[in-house]
């Protein structure tokens, strides 16, 4: 599996304990910056990591952010980009089975990283259903992610 993660200088330092995690977990992460905590604007990372998935050099995008409102917002304006905030497992979970969520998104000053962990961890393990009314209601969304 190949991920490629981003943040603001809000989520650097949780972006590098979900790449140490990953990294154990032998997935291969592709970090996209910033690399301090000097102030930067998190639209310019949002494009790093939705560039990735568009090039598919990753499968999936974290972005992390103070709230993850900001890189929300950010990721959600390319096609083929479905991004989820996400503070709970079970937000995670259904992010990916009912929304097929292609981009997990953090928020550093909301989210305990145990709890961010946990929502990465099952983020990944999570599959699409692929029901019918789930594929109809992304169809709806005009992402150019589905068609039925």
């Amino acid at each position: 599996m190949k991920i490629a993660i981003g943040s603001d200088h809000a989520g650097v330092e949780l972006k590098a304990h979900i790449i140490s995690f990953l990294e154990k977990e032998g997935v291969q992460v592709f970090d996209k910056g910033p690399v301090s905590e000097k102030s930067v604007d998190y639209p310019d990372y949002a494009k790093q990591v939705v560039g990735a998935i568009q090039d598919e050099e990753a499968e999936y995008g974290i972005l992390i952010c103070g709230t993850g409102i900001g890189m929300s917002i950010a990721c959600n304006r390319y096609d083929f980009i479905r991004g989820a905030l996400v503070r709970s497992a079970l937000e995670a979970k259904l992010s990916r089975e009912h929304n097929d969520a292609n981009i997990l998104c953090l928020g550093a000053r909301i989210t305990p990283e145990d709890q961010a962990l946990e929502c990465v961890k099952v983020f990944l393990e999570t599959s699409f259903s692929q029901e019918e009314r789930h594929i109809r209601r992304l169809d709806k969304l005009g992402c150019g992610c589905c068609e039925i």
